[in-house]
């Protein structure tokens, strides 16, 4: 982060300073008060289940003593404690931090701004788009999974002088989220990935998530660009046209970058042929899914608007390594391990069972569990899951959760025998040494909430 005055952040995020020194210099914003530190500025936050008032103290003694707060009473006692701190007050200290990022991303000259959406595939085409970028430009992108109304801001917030290139990927679950999101970045390029089902309970049917997702072109002009996924049936000219410059990418159909002659080399990654203007690349992945196909010729339009080459863009994605927890795939004593433990949606699972089917092994088993936030069609879209695994012929399901015994069921009207379904992980936990035997290539996905991360570090210690 370049360093900016408290005087500087007082104006920029509409705060009112109670006391300290308007001149001096913050190089750090944190919200966490276990990394607070001297010389940081700390905004207290208050979220569902936290305010974080409550742990200003411990920042200030870490040795933070700059402070951006709503709590009155709080801020009273801080200064109690400690008579020279800085402390700026404000209503709202999350909007407070969306307009500090909105001010500083905007104090950066000739910055270009990608911003990424979509139902799945976000993170992994915003990590492609970093290395792609990163060949020519400095280049700065949202750190792991922080991609929304807090974590994006943090990300513009640790920017350094002389970044070039932001590229910010945004998460939403309903109307607004994204709109809020591009007016603090402002991209002048937009990807949308994709159209699933994720976060139907919200936005009501798929048409409600295209216009989510659309937002991300809320404040576009003649200079701006969107690229999409021209393979998706939502994402169609008719949806998806405006005053900006459209690009497609897909397999099929007229696109402005066409993808052919895919390879998957299981997990190995994938080869792929992309044609633009009658030049023609060869690109090669070291990440497993065919999917990811798609997601690379995103990120490489996105680097052809900012003047790097097909070749250079190929050059950067054969340096990708995607952000923990997406189809990593590891193995020990004889096991695979496939952690795709981040998120999941139907779209998703069904990529994962993809990779899983084209993974060398001899045993190919499903660890599965519950997808949230489906809407009605819930139970439906779990059993649709169940379907595909056994059309894409794994060995052995197994289902954890209230939501995952869905898929078992969906599994066995499939016609598939080996399918086992667990209430909770504790229980699977109990068994897992029972259930998995060398040679087996193991895949292990679920919705965030269900944190099945925690069975992907109980493989290894049971084995």
């Amino acid at each position: 982060m370049k360093k900016i005055s408290i005087a500087q952040i007082e104006n920029a995020a509409g705060a009112r300073l109670l006391c300290g020194r308007k001149e001096k210099l913050i190089g750090n914003i944190c919200t966490d008060s276990r990394e607070a530190k001297e010389g940081d500025i700390f905004f207290a936050l208050i979220g569902e289940n936290r305010d974080a008032h409550k742990y200003a103290e411990g920042a200030l003694q870490n040795g933070c003593t700059s402070f951006v707060m709503s709590d009155e009473a709080a801020a009273a006692a801080l200064i109690e404690k400690a008579p020279d701190v800085d402390i700026l007050m404000t209503q709202d200290t999350t909007r407070a931090l969306q307009l500090l990022a909105k001010w500083y991303i905007g104090t950066f000259d000739g910055l270009k701004v990608i911003g990424v959406t979509g139902s799945n595939g976000k993170t992994s085409t915003k990590d492609m788009l970093y290395y792609i970028c990163s060949e020519k430009y400095k280049t700065v992108c949202n750190r792991g999974n922080l991609n929304n109304h807090i974590g994006m801001p943090l990300t513009i917030l640790s920017m350094d002088e002389g970044t070039e290139v932001a590229v910010l990927e945004m998460g939403m679950s309903a109307f607004g989220e994204i709109h809020t999101l591009v007016d603090i970045a402002r991209p002048q390029i937009g990807l949308i990935t994709n159209i699933g089902i994720s976060h139907m309970e919200y936005l009501g049917s798929r048409e409600g998530i295209l216009k989510a997702k659309m937002e991300i072109t809320d404040f576009f002009d003649e200079n701006c660009v969107l690229i999409v996924n021209g393979g998706n049936d939502l994402l169609t000219p008719e949806n998806t046209k405006g005053n900006y410059k459209l690009i497609s990418v897909g397999e099929k159909g007229k696109q402005d970058l066409r993808i052919s002659d895919i390879d998957d080399m299981g997990e190995e990654g994938i080869k792929f042929k992309l044609e633009h203007n009658l030049v023609m690349q060869m690109f090669e992945l070291s990440v497993p899914g065919v999917h990811n196909a798609s997601n690379a010729a995103l990120a490489v339009a996105a680097g052809l608007e900012l003047g790097i080459t097909l070749e250079e863009a190929a050059r950067g994605l054969s340096k990708m390594v995607l952000t923990e927890k997406r189809l990593s795939i590891r193995g020990k004593n004889g096991y695979k391990i496939i952690d795709d433990t981040y998120n999941a949606s139907p779209d998703s699972m069904k990529s994962a069972l993809d990779v899983l089917a084209s993974t060398k092994g001899i045993r190919k088993v499903a660890i599965l569990g519950d997808m949230y936030e489906l809407g009605k069609d819930t139970q439906k879209f779990h059993m649709e899951v169940g379907a595909y695994a056994k059309e894409k012929k794994t060995d052995c399901l197994i289902t954890v959760g209230e939501l995952g015994k869905f898929i078992a069921q969906g599994a066995v009207s499939a016609g598939m025998k080996d399918v086992l379904s667990f209430e909770t992980k504790a229980a699977l936990a109990e068994k897992l040494n029972e259930l998995v035997r060398p040679g087996d290539v193991i895949l292990v996905k679920a919705s965030r909430g269900l944190a099945m991360e925690e069975i992907v570090k109980k493989i290894p210690e049971q084995l």
